[in-house]
């Protein structure tokens, strides 16, 4: 896929040269829905291709073991294990020899699962449940991540010595609303792919295309499930789309959709984030201000810099002005509520 955003092009190409040539854990992170998936097959498709792999890809959504199940879906169990006949397993590592073990939101793995990980990775050996006998398995390991494993680790919640194992290749995924100027590109792809899974062509008019790009582009558009809104919204409008064409009233219907559901999403946390960075304060804050400040907190925890966050947040208002101050309007704000940049950004989540 083309893409203009340096950033990402030098990240992808850091990617493939590591890929190629090390067989080290490699740490995905980035808010959900930036590719974290796509990216990590594209890295065993690499590994594959270079010859470094010749197992299978296994992905883990470390979300979902949960429970006592949890050790046996990873590292198996004994047919014998708690003393009664059972089903034996295999577990998720054991398919993995070879190949490639993909931990997806491993911010989610338990603690328990984490140390026998960490023995796992560091050994290549490992007990299945209920074995007297040590699993020998060896696999290269790609680890996804949505929050900031460090702040996980100062608090308790995850492993410092699995962090310091995985943490040999860390890369972060820029969020969608970072790489607008790929948006166009990304537009084509999720065309082209729609057309291939319901085998039927469909485009833009000319002014829906240049609405909807308008819309997706514009800096005051968060994507804040980033490529996932975006990819599901081409499908909506190709799905929906009467003779193959996409009409302006079609997108405009879309941009509207998406944005209630984003301000439903919002609404259901704004006490939440402001309180977590004020404390006791927010509770003499009026509903109205809670909203904005909302909004602000958002934007300023998932931008680099204040000024970033005041382009995306004033993205109407400076185009009207002579000079665009952006930081210091921002600085302002915040401090009408006794805030600085230092202040909000402290609790940062899934950044690097």
């Amino acid at each position: 896929m083309e893409t203009r955003n340096p950033q990402y092009n030098a990240l992808i190409d850091r990617i493939e040269l590591i890929a190629s040539n090390s067989d080290e854990p490699i740490l995905l992170l980035g808010e959900s829905g930036t590719g974290k998936t796509q990216l990590a097959e594209r890295i065993y498709t690499l590994k594959l291709d270079r010859r470094r792999v010749k197992g299978r890809l296994v992905h883990v959504n470390c979300a979902t073991l949960n429970g006592p199940d949890a050790l046996a879906t990873l590292f198996g169990q004994r047919r014998s294990y708690l003393g009664q006949a059972g089903t034996e397993r295999t577990g998720l590592l054991r398919e993995a020899d070879g190949g490639v073990l993909f931990l997806d939101e491993i911010d989610e793995l338990g603690w328990n699962e984490q140390s026998v990980l960490l023995h796992a990775i560091e050994t290549g050996r490992f007990y299945p449940l209920g074995s007297d006998h040590e699993i020998t398995c060896r696999f290269q390991i790609i680890a996804g991540a949505n929050r900031d494993l460090h702040t996980l680790a100062a608090a308790g919640q995850f492993r410092p010595d699995l962090l310091a194992r995985l943490n040999m290749w860390r890369f972060t995924l820029p969020a969608l609303r970072s790489r607008r100027e790929d948006i166009e590109a990304n537009l084509k792809f999720e065309l082209s792919r729609s057309e291939r899974a319901l085998g039927t062509q469909v485009g833009f008019n000319a002014d829906a295309h240049e609405a909807y790009l308008k819309f997706a582009t514009n800096p005051a558009t968060q994507w804040p499930g980033n490529f996932r809104d975006f990819s599901g919204s081409i499908k909506r409008l190709y799905t929906l789309a009467p003779r193959g064409r996409i009409t302006r009233t079609m997108v405009e219907e879309e941009v509207a959709n998406l944005r209630s559901s984003w301000a439903a999403a919002t609404s259901d946390t704004d006490f939440t984030s402001v309180h977590h960075v004020l404390g006791d304060a927010a509770l003499d804050i009026d509903p109205f201000d809670i909203v904005q400040l909302t909004r602000v907190i958002h934007t300023c925890q998932n931008t680099p810099n204040l000024s970033a966050a005041g382009r995306e947040l004033f993205a109407m208002s400076r185009q009207k002005r002579k000079t665009q101050n952006d930081a210091d309007r921002l600085r302002k704000y915040l401090q009408k509520f006794g805030l600085d940049w230092e202040t909000v950004t402290s609790s940062r989540g899934g950044q690097d």
